[in-house]
Formats: structure tokens, C-alpha cells, sequence
């Protein structure tokens, strides 16, 4: 859970304009970050995609190849797995859902992004957050869970369970479609079978 909500920004009154006037800005800045070694082999900044007035923001780990390439989160194999499974409960990016990441660069052979880049990204995170105020917050796989819960039971262990989030919002763990794509079954009890439980438990609480 963020520990500076209050260190960027207080959008507690402006409109909807200004807040997504003050995102892009955020964007702008992130865009010409060199705070970690992630910025000497990115190619673009993927900052984040959907609606900026929804009320569900999804935060993964990290960009890989194909969003390295296009700007774009979640938009390889596992994205597109996630896509199809948020469609199924009548989510999408286009519509009514906001992605993003943890880390907004790729880190060098889609390793798992160490803790001091974790850090050096954070404020633009909390930033998308705060200014957003989303109420639901699902937590892509197990960075996501381990940076914005700080605790270290496995994912498999507290997917579709909620937990208190920054202004109020309530966090969600989901397996990461990266995970699911090595899961083919869709059988009850598999893995593809829980996130969709727990997609709908998610639009149950909105």
C-alpha cells in the first residue's frame, strides 16, 4: 500500500478534466525517466491504458517485448488472454477498465523488476491512483500482490480475497494470464476457472 498518498497530489475536488489534464502530465514526466537502468533499454514508456474515470484499475508487474514496442499494456499473449477473460464479465480496456503496471519499462528479458526499480517507479503509480480513485484494484500476479500488499504469502494462496487499498479502494490478487497461458484447462477448479470466479465476484462488489 502507498505510504506517500498525500506526497503528490490532493485532487479531492477538481473535475474529471483536471484530473486527466494532471494524468497526462504525470505521463509526460514518466516518459523522460532515467531513474533506474530500466530507461537505458526501454524503447517506449507503456505508463497505462483504459478509461480514466473507471472505477476498477488493474496494475500487472511489468511491460514485456510487444508492449516495449507499441506503448501498450497487456498486449501480447497473456494480454490477450486477459482481455478475453475480462470480456466475459463485459470488461474492457475500451469501456470501462484502466491497466497499468508496476514498473512502466521493460526490464531486460521479461525478468521480474528487482526492488530498487520497484521503487524508483513507485511515485508514478501512486500518482495514477490517487489521481484516478479507483474503488476496486486488482493486483496482476505476484509482483503486483507483493509491491502494493507487502506481504509474502503466494498469490495462489490469496487470489480473489480482498484487501484494504489507498483512498478507500479494495484490492483483489488475480493470477497473472502469463500464469494461465501455461494453465490450458478451464475445467472447475483450474486456474482459468478461478480467475473468471473471481471476475465475477469483482463485478458482484460494483
Amino acid at each position: 500500500m502507498p505510504n506517500n498518498q498525500q506526497s503528490l497530489f490532493n485532487f479531492d475536488n477538481t473535475t474529471q478534466e483536471l484530473r486527466n489534464k494532471t494524468l497526462q502530465e504525470v505521463q509526460n514526466v514518466c516518459n523522460y525517466c532515467y531513474k533506474c537502468d530500466l530507461s537505458k533499454t526501454r524503447t517506449k514508456v507503456v505508463f497505462g491504458e483504459g478509461v480514466l474515470a473507471s472505477k476498477i484499475m488493474l496494475i500487472g508487474e511489468g511491460p514485456g517485448q510487444q508492449e516495449d514496442n507499441s506503448g501498450r499494456p497487456f498486449v501480447g499473449k497473456a494480454g490477450q488472454l486477459l482481455d478475453k477473460i475480462l470480456q466475459t464479465q463485459d470488461f474492457s480496456r475500451e469501456k470501462n477498465i484502466y491497466i497499468c503496471n508496476i514498473v512502466k519499462c521493460r526490464p531486460p528479458e521479461n525478468r521480474t523488476p528487482n526492488d530498487k526499480e520497484i521503487k524508483a517507479c513507485r511515485q508514478y503509480l501512486d500518482a495514477q491512483i490517487q489521481i484516478m480513485r479507483p474503488e476496486i484494484i486488482i493486483l496482476c500476479g505476484a509482483t503486483a500482490v507483493k509491491s502494493m500488499l507487502e506481504i509474502k504469502s503466494g498469490i495462489t494462496k490469496i487470489r480473489g480475497q480482498w484487501f484494504n487499498g489507498p483512498f478507500g479502494a479494495k484490492m483483489m490478487p488475480l493470477l497473472h494470464p502469463s500464469y494461465l497461458l501455461r494453465n490450458q484447462s478451464k475445467a472447475e477448479g483450474s486456474p482459468q476457472w478461478l480467475t473468471l470466479q473471481d471476475i465475477k465476484r469483482i463485478l458482484d462488489e460494483l
